[in-house]
Order: structure tokens, then C-alpha cells, then sequence
């Protein structure tokens, strides 16, 4: 019996290369399907391996819940009450999420998938504030996904694999262009975004030969193309290693129980992060997945020449990382001190200062030395990789509506909500606060829509120089956001 598109009208069936799945028609007549395996659990003599295929199955797989999230530790307290991290436990983590308007073979609508951050040791693709259902709604075919984090998928071992959280993805998006079609998606027209973590990701996979051709757009969000030194991220593995009292090797951490090892990273991640630097998880060379410098070759026009991208940051990045630990104050206390130490961490002249002091009158060390950061890790490498693209255009982004959580301003995260168009979604307000502009919401909604379905936003590609188009701000408060269409369809 042939079972694909088979539904009783709330049940919608689709088969695909493993099995045929079940998921779950909503009231607003979009579908979704949940939990769908792109690859084996990474579990065993897989635990450091690259992905495998699924096993398939007979019969119908229920797809109507978020498969199991990858292992990971917890954000500490003072970020856990601002970015939510649920955990869904068991082996089966290499997983797939699908939302779609039409799941029917031949309905051939764009497709965006969604590549989630967490500094390539958190998050998950069951973040609430990620739910698909207003791409569905818009006509997208929205696609999310978890992969290995931490050590599983960025440990850096002698004997192991290396990237294989990269791999990982590049399997999903195998899936997707394998698997799209028989959900109503076009495999020919795929638009990879992220953010943080999950942006540094596709700029790399825009980079990596072996995936070439899996998608034709991408957005990147807060993240830049970048290659970690692969001594700073062996660190991560001989620390753990020196806790663990075992060799840093896969063989060794492969014989280590889960729970210890989560213990082991829980306690090398507290020596590290976006702004201090130190050991981190994170993409390295490699002649088998990453062979050059992603922003070099996507700057000299050696990989993805022909790709659209849209590109962009948050105001005050920096917010995030530093106001909820007390950092601003201490910068701040540290005053032309801490400006100093940025100014050496960044290799920035007493110019760019100048022009910060002059663009930001009456801002603080922190803001100041927070915002040299910013440009480092963000604005200079986008600005760099948007202005030496000749065969593709790239449209620059900033975000700049500040949050109504004290102290966060437009900080790292808080556009996610208004590209998802899920301000409504309670734990949307973690980092928002209560008081968000729905308008605001529609508009850069729309305009990630319009992209996924015309390669344009809707502002000019940028040409070299010039401001990016920004998105909230003081503006917001004095004048209403005209509401984005809501559908943009060719």
C-alpha cells in the first residue's frame, strides 16, 4: 500500500527514504512532523564517529514529539532565566523537524532551514521560541534539527573524526535534499540560516566541499565564518582528560560514562567564553571537512560564489555576555583600563575609539570596550565577507530594538523571536521582556520570508559601504512599523 500524503485530515503521513512518518495537521491547517532520525544514535562505537544513516523502519513512525536533545550541560543560573535549554533525554538526538503548509509531493515550496547556536555546546532545535509554525503559515517548508555538541561534536582527538557536530549537519541537510520533496519543499530551493553558533556553522558549511549544492541561500545571524586554532580547542579535550584521569583520546572518553563526561565539560566551560577567549568547542581545519579558512575562502570567492546571503548583528551584542554576570559594571569600574585592554584584544587604533565616543556620546568603558569586541567578532569579518562578494549579493542587518529586561539592550539572541515570529511563546519573554512590538515582529518576519522565496529582503544589496538596514531602535518608539505582508509567495 502506497501510504504517502495518506492523512484522515489530522494525521498526515509522509513516506520517507527510512519509513513513512505520521505527524500532526494544527488548526491553521499547516502540518508539522517531529522527530524524524536523519541518522543512528551517536551512541557506542558511534559515540565519536561520524554520522550514520538511520536504521530504517516498518510500518508508520509516530512523528508527533521532539526527539531527544543532544547531551549537553546546563547554562548556568544567570543565563538558564534568559535562554531556554529544554532536555528531552534519551540516544535517538540525530533528529529532524519538519513544518509545512502542503505535505504533498509536487507542491514544490521554498525551504529554510534552521541551524540553532548555543557556542556549539547548548541549545537545541525544541527552543520554543524556534517553532516553525509562522514559516509554515507564510508558505515555507521549515526544517530544524539537533546535532552532537560539546565534546561529542567538537572534541578534537588523535584518534576521531574532526568537526563532528559539522558533519552532523551536512548529513541533516543531505536528508533534507533527499527527503524535502515528499513534505511539499523544493530540494532546488534550500535557505540555511542560523544564528551564533549555529551562523559560524554555515558560514563553514558554505566553505566545506562536501556540502556543495545542499542549499542555495543563507542567512547568518550574530556569527561570522571562522576556524579555531586547533590547539585552543585540543585544550578543551586534555583538560578534561586531566579530570577525568583518562588519555585524550575517543578510545578513552568513549569508555567514560555520559554523566561524568557532561561533568567533566560542565567544568572546563566555566573557564572560557565569547569575550575572555581561552579554550572553546568550536570548527577546526581539516583536509576531510574543512580544508581552508572559512572567511578566507568565501572572501577570495573559492567556495559558495554564487550564494545570496543576508547578514547581520545585534546592536550591543556584548550585553548578553557581560551584563548578566556583572561584567558591565566591572568594566565600567575599570574605566580607560578596560577600553585599553580592548583596544589591545582587537588591535584597534585610538581612531576607532574616537569614532565610538563620538557615535555613542556619554557611553561608558563598557560600552565602549564591549562594542570593539562586537566589531571584532562580528561587524569587521561580515562587513569584510559582504564586501569582496561579486557574484551573489549580500544584504547587512542590524537589530537594534533593546529589551525590556534591564541592563540587556539589543543584545546577542534577541532578534530570534521576531525572525520566528513567536514573541507569543512565554519563554520569548525571558529575554524580551514583556513588552514587545508584534509590528516589529512582522516586518523582519517578512522579510526573511521574502529572501527564502526571492533571494531579496527587501533593502539593496550592500555595496561596500554604508549603514546596514536596521531593524527597531529609538526610531520605533516615536513612529509605528508599517505591518509586513504576511504571505510573500512568487
Amino acid at each position: 500500500m502506497d501510504t504517502e500524503g495518506a492523512t484522515d485530515g489530522s494525521r498526515p503521513r509522509v513516506a520517507t527514504a527510512a519509513g513513512v512518518v505520521e505527524g500532526r495537521t494544527r488548526p491553521d491547517g499547516t502540518s508539522v512532523f517531529l522527530g524524524i532520525p536523519y541518522a543512528a544514535p551517536p551512541v557506542g562505537a558511534l559515540r565519536f564517529a561520524a554520522p550514520a544513516p538511520p536504521e530504517p523502519w516498518d510500518g508508520v513512525r509516530e512523528a508527533t514529539a521532539f526527539g531527544p536533545t543532544a547531551p549537553k550541560v546546563p547554562y548556568p543560573q544567570t543565563y538558564a532565566a534568559l535562554l531556554p535549554d529544554p532536555v528531552i533525554p534519551g540516544d535517538d538526538c540525530l533528529s529532524v523537524n519538519v513544518w509545512t503548509p502542503d505535505p504533498a509531493r509536487g507542491a514544490r515550496l521554498p525551504v529554510m532551514v534552521w541551524i540553532h547556536g548555543g557556542a556549539h555546546s547548548r541549545g537545541s532545535s525544541a527552543v520554543p521560541v524556534y517553532d516553525g509554525s509562522a514559516f509554515a503559515r507564510d508558505g515555507i517548508v521549515l526544517v530544524s534539527f539537533n546535532f552532537r555538541l560539546g565534546i561529542l561534536g567538537y572534541g578534537l582527538f588523535p584518534d576521531a573524526p574532526a568537526n563532528r557536530g559539522l558533519l552532523d549537519q551536512i548529513a541533516a541537510l543531505t536528508w533534507v535534499r533527499d527527503n524535502i520533496e515528499a513534505f511539499g519543499g523544493d530540494p532546488g530551493r534550500v535557505t540555511a540560516f542560523g544564528e551564533s553558533a549555529g551562523a559560524i556553522s554555515i558560514g563553514a558549511l558554505l566553505a566545506a566541499p562536501r556540502a556543495t549544492g545542499l542549499f542555495h541561500q543563507a542567512v547568518l545571524q550574530s556569527g561570522a565564518p571562522e576556524a579555531l586554532p586547533r590547539p585552543r580547542v585540543r585544550a578543551m579535550a586534555r583538560r578534561m582528560a586531566s579530570l577525568l584521569k583518562v588519555e585524550a583520546t575517543a578510545a578513552a572518553f568513549g569508555a567514560v560514562a555520559l554523566p561524568d563526561l557532561l561533568a567533566a565539560q560542565a567544568a572546563v566551560l566555566r573557564r572560557s567564553g565569547p569575550l575572555v577567549g581561552g579554550p572553546a568547542f568550536g570548527l577546526v581545519l581539516d583536509d576531510r571537512t574543512l580544508p581552508e579558512d572559512p572567511l578566507d575562502a568565501l572572501a577570495a570567492g573559492n567556495a559558495s560564489r554564487a550564494v545570496p546571503l543576508l547578514l547581520g548583528w545585534t546592536t550591543e551584542e556584548y550585553r548578553l555576555w557581560l551584563a548578566p554576570t556583572g561584567g558591565m559594571r566591572v568594566l565600567d569600574r575599570l574605566g580607560p583600563l578596560a577600553v585599553a585592554l580592548a583596544r589591545a584584544r582587537t588591535g584597534k587604533d585610538r581612531a576607532a575609539v574616537a569614532a565610538l565616543r563620538a557615535a555613542l556620546p556619554g557611553a561608558g568603558a563598557a560600552d565602549l570596550a564591549g562594542q570593539l569586541m562586537t566589531d571584532r567578532l562580528l561587524r569587521d569579518p561580515l562587513r569584510r565577507l559582504a564586501g569582496a562578494r561579486r557574484e551573489a549579493p549580500s544584504y547587512l542587518y542590524e537589530f537594534g530594538w533593546p529589551s525590556g529586561i534591564p541592563g540587556l539592550g539589543a543584545c546577542h539572541a534577541l532578534e530570534l523571536g521576531f525572525v520566528f515570529d513567536t514573541l507569543a511563546v512565554a519563554e520569548a519573554s525571558w529575554l524580551a521582556g514583556p513588552q514587545t512590538p508584534q509590528a516589529l515582529a512582522d516586518e523582519m518576519h517578512a522579510a526573511w520570508v521574502r529572501f527564502a522565496v526571492t533571494g531579496d529582503p527587501g533593502w539593496p544589496a550592500w555595496d561596500g559601504d554604508g549603514p546596514p538596514r536596521v531593524f527597531g531602535g529609538p526610531e520605533l518608539e516615536r513612529a509605528e512599523v508599517p505591518t509586513a505582508i504576511r504571505r510573500v509567495l512568487p
